[in-house]
Parts: structure tokens; C-alpha cells; sequence
């Protein structure tokens, strides 16, 4: 039996300055007074309110980089702003800022997708994470792939894994091939290929 094995160069493009999207969503989520983690919920909610009922900022440009900080931070003094006057503003409105963020969020990730793809003539999409759960991303990405004839991949939802189980299967490899670090190491937040 013989095995052909490809190998892929990755080059990273863009990426967050701070927060992930899916962090986004969970820190959104507090704001709102959602248990964590507040992505799924964001979502659920989401489903049955109107994503233009409120405008939030998109992420902060800096070609294919983005961060949610101010989306975080808009979405704290619009909240507090409103509740002055109504206490009960958010448990009216909960879908509708649901939807509000989600869609905020998904656009931001979807315009840089679409720049991504245009610089560099890539048409082979593919999400992964706890966010790749997110049905307005799904949605948002399978409609473009079908204007911009990308090739979509998006993982069943059981394969839409937090970071942290990827990390957890990185370590178990390494525990098998007996490559421990020193207790003097430190971590890396950012890996560089």
C-alpha cells in the first residue's frame, strides 16, 4: 500500500489584534448578563431577532487584522446608556442585541474573508474553532462562497472544537513522543511558523 502524503505551507495574513471573534461573542454576551459561554447563546437568540435593529461598529481595520475591543466597548455604553432610562432594556430587547452583535461580528470576519481571498486568488475557504459553530457565519460564508466560487469547508458541528481541545490533542501527541518542556519554559501566545 503506498501512503502520498501533501505538504501545505501556511503563512499567516491577518489576524487578531486582541480578542477572538469567538471571545468576542463571549465578552458581548456577559455585557448582556448571559452565562458564559455566551457565544451559543448570542446565537440562539439571535435566530429570532432583527440583526439591524441596532448598528455597532465593525472591528477595527487594519488590513486583514481586526479587533473587537471598541465592538466590546460599544456595546457596554450602549447597554448602560439605555438601562439608565429602562432597567429592563435588555431583557426586552435580548434577540434583537443578539442579533445586532452577531451580525456585527460576522461581517467584520466575512469583509476580511473576501479581502483575503481577493489578494491572494484563494478560492479554498475553510473555519475552524468554537466560533465555526455559529449559525450566522455558516450562513453568511455559504452564501458567498456561492457569489465568489469559493470551495467551503466548514466542519460538522461535533468537529467545532474550542481552542482548548486543540491544544489538549496537540499535548497528547507530544506526551506520546515524549516531548516535555522544562518547568523553566515560557508560554508563547503567538506562534511564529
Amino acid at each position: 500500500m503506498h501512503t502520498c502524503l501533501r505538504t501545505y505551507r501556511f503563512e499567516e495574513i491577518g489576524a487578531t489584534v486582541d480578542d477572538a471573534a469567538g471571545e468576542a461573542f463571549d465578552k458581548t454576551a456577559k455585557i448582556l448578563g448571559l452565562p458564559y459561554p455566551g457565544g451559543p447563546l448570542i446565537d440562539k437568540y439571535a435566530e429570532l431577532g432583527n440583526p439591524k435593529a441596532f448598528k455597532f461598529p465593525d472591528a477595527r481595520e487594519d488590513q486583514l487584522n481586526f479587533s473587537f475591543s471598541g465592538l466590546k466597548t460599544a456595546v457596554l455604553y450602549f447597554v448602560q446608556a439605555q438601562q439608565k432610562s429602562n432597567p429592563n432594556f435588555v431583557q426586552e430587547h435580548l434577540n434583537d442585541l443578539c442579533a445586532s452583535i452577531r451580525h456585527t461580528i460576522v461581517q467584520s470576519l466575512l469583509k476580511r474573508v473576501k479581502a483575503a481571498s481577493q489578494q491572494t486568488g484563494i478560492k479554498n475557504i475553510a473555519i475552524a474553532g468554537g466560533v465555526s459553530a455559529n449559525k450566522g457565519l455558516r450562513a453568511a460564508l455559504a452564501e458567498e462562497a456561492i457569489i465568489q466560487n469559493w470551495k467551503l469547508y466548514i466542519p460538522p458541528f461535533e468537529y467545532c472544537t474550542d481552542n482548548a481541545a486543540m491544544i489538549a490533542i496537540n499535548g497528547y501527541f507530544k506526551y506520546l513522543k515524549k516531548d516535555f518542556a522544562s518547568f523553566d519554559c515560557a508560554p508563547q501566545p503567538r506562534y511564529s511558523v
